[in-house]
């Protein structure tokens, strides 16, 4: 079995911001990571503790976005460099793992 070492990210958005379709580009298009998911919460709230959720009478679509991604370290850490000033403070969580290849 081999294995190789990879950062996984996670970065907390909300589809309110308008930010996801650029992001993914970026990710996909110009960073090429080995693999991205976008996660899409049916509530959830940050450091504001303002609650986004979905519910029958609120069709605003202001949904928690979790994007997922992960790629070797050097790779990760030189695209956190890029995206951090578009993305708020305290956002962006990431973790060392072990890709099974």
């Amino acid at each position: 079995m081999n294995k190789l070492d990879v950062t996984f990210v996670h970065i907390y958005l909300t589809e309110g911001e308008g930010r996801i379709e650029g992001l993914l580009q970026r990710l996909h298009d110009e960073e090429k990571v080995q693999g991205v998911t976008v996660f899409r919460g049916i509530s959830g709230f940050g450091k504001s503790g303002k609650m986004h959720s979905s519910s029958l009478l609120d069709m605003s679509l202001d949904l928690p976005l979790v994007i997922e991604f992960f790629d070797v370290p050097q790779k990760v850490n030189d695209i956190l460099e890029h995206i951090r000033k578009d993305i708020e403070p305290g956002h962006i969580v990431s973790w060392p793992a072990t890709l099974v290849v």
